[in-house]
């Protein structure tokens, strides 16, 4: 924008200079020539006086004295033929002027001034003055010079203007920019300052009271979000005390392990719903490890629905740039669907294994119905009594590392979610984010 309005304030400014130096050079040309004119004719008219009364010999003396001393020469053509003074041939400008006019032609090289004397025997004497081009243009070129260099100091007068101008329109506008990106990256701390013309400072104001407006939002979600899960706790505590009054042993553990995970689910939802904090972008986790330890949790469930379960995970450690829970929620999501939208002994696979730029990609397939032409991903899409919230989870963690989440058919016909989960060190796949592409799967 700044070189925009400076290109426009040069162009309208050489249009302007241009209009007005260009005339004025012309007729500054047109005055010097008319007073190189004028000083010859002034010239040739004070010598005729002296054409009537000097002789002839005095008169060709006085005139050789006169083009010493002058650069526009003088002839004198008697009416009885002698030329006296500079030597000029006697054309028809000059044979016209003998017969009592006087006027101004063009010569070449110049222009010649015809002055006619009457009152000499014989007829009339001519009196001619050249003025050469050079006496003509004397001083025009220093004055277009002059002109030359007042138009140009003018023009850079007003680069130089229309460069503050442009400054103080684009510095306010970038600083409004600047306060958009951090807001963008998720700083509501970022305030525009109100400055510049009116148009931006509504801008910047309005941009100023956005924020404010998100950040009361975004509050009011945080509180809603943890009073709603802090409700769970008395409920979570009646059935701590109903696991506990249980009798059988081994049973009463295990309930009293759920309960625990749950109060610790619970107290995590609370603790980032009031405190957020922005190291979530910053945790890692070895992906095979956490998918290790969610399918033994699961696999005791897919024996007693009989089913067959297929796990194939990455040796070693595969680190994703993706918290510890936040993977196992995102598994517990895709399994808890196969269990829920799949009939009992349907078999499914769970597949972890290392994308070439890093991070991982987690497969489950099933061969179950599929999801049909229904966009499962879809937030608030519910399907035999779900939230319809657990792949829009998923989806939203993967797109936050940087990968992403797509859904599509197995090779037996069934559903296969994938789900890719970025490097720790790599960049976020941009043209892959917010996509829901179906993805095939072959044996």
């Amino acid at each position: 924008m700044r070189l925009r309005v400076t290109l426009l304030v040069v162009a309208t400014s050489s249009l302007v200079l241009i209009s007005f130096l260009v005339p004025l050079a012309l007729v500054l040309r047109t005055l010097a020539a008319d007073h190189a004119i004028s000083t010859a004719t002034a010239q040739a008219q004070s010598m005729a006086p002296l054409v009537t009364t000097l002789s002839t010999t005095e008169l060709g003396l006085t005139i050789d004295q006169v083009n010493a001393e002058i650069t526009t020469p003088v002839t004198v053509f008697l009416p009885t033929g002698t030329v006296l003074g500079r030597l000029a041939p006697r054309s028809a400008a000059v044979q016209l002027a003998a017969g009592g006019r006087s006027f101004t032609a063009e010569a070449p090289g110049g222009e010649e001034v015809l002055v006619a004397v009457a009152g000499l025997p014989g007829g009339a004497a001519v009196i001619r003055t050249f003025v050469p081009a050079s006496v003509l243009r004397h001083g025009v070129t220093r004055a277009w010079l002059l002109l030359g260099c007042v138009g140009l100091l003018l023009l850079m007068l007003s680069v130089a203007v229309a460069d503050q101008l442009a400054r103080s329109l684009v510095r306010p506008i970038k600083a409004l920019a600047a306060a958009a990106d951090r807001l963008t990256a998720g700083d509501l701390s970022a305030r525009a300052t109100v400055t510049g013309p009116p148009e931006v400072r509504r801008a910047a104001a309005g941009l100023n009271r956005l924020a404010v407006r998100i950040g009361e939002l975004l509050a009011h979600e945080r509180e809603t979000v943890a009073d709603l899960s802090h409700r769970l706790r008395t409920p979570l505590t009646a059935l701590r005390i109903d696991a506990e009054s249980l009798r059988d042993g081994a049973e009463m553990e295990r309930l009293l392990f759920d309960v625990n995970a749950v109060e610790r689910t619970v107290s995590g939802i609370i603790h980032e719903a009031r405190r957020p904090s922005a190291d979530g972008a910053k945790a890692t986790c070895d992906a095979a490890e956490v998918i290790a330890e969610r399918t033994a949790f699961w696999w005791p469930l897919a024996e007693d629905q009989d089913r067959w379960m297929t796990v194939d995970l990455e040796p070693g450690p595969v680190w994703v740039r993706v918290s510890r829970d936040d993977l196992a929620a995102c598994a517990d999501v895709l399994l808890e669907n196969v269990f829920a939208h799949t009939p009992e002994g349907a078999a499914f696979t769970i597949r972890l294994s290392r994308r070439t730029a890093g991070g991982a990609w987690l497969v489950v397939a099933d061969n179950g119905p599929g999801f049909g032409d229904v966009d499962p991903t879809q937030r608030g899409l519910s399907r035999g009594g779900s939230t319809g919230l657990g792949l829009d989870i998923a989806r939203r963690i993967a797109e936050a590392s940087g990968g992403s989440l797509t859904v599509g058919r197995s090779a037996s016909g069934g559903g296969a979610v994938t789900l890719g989960l970025g490097s720790p060190a790599g960049p976020p796949e941009i043209a892959r984010r917010h996509g829901r592409n179906r993805l095939r799967l072959r044996a």
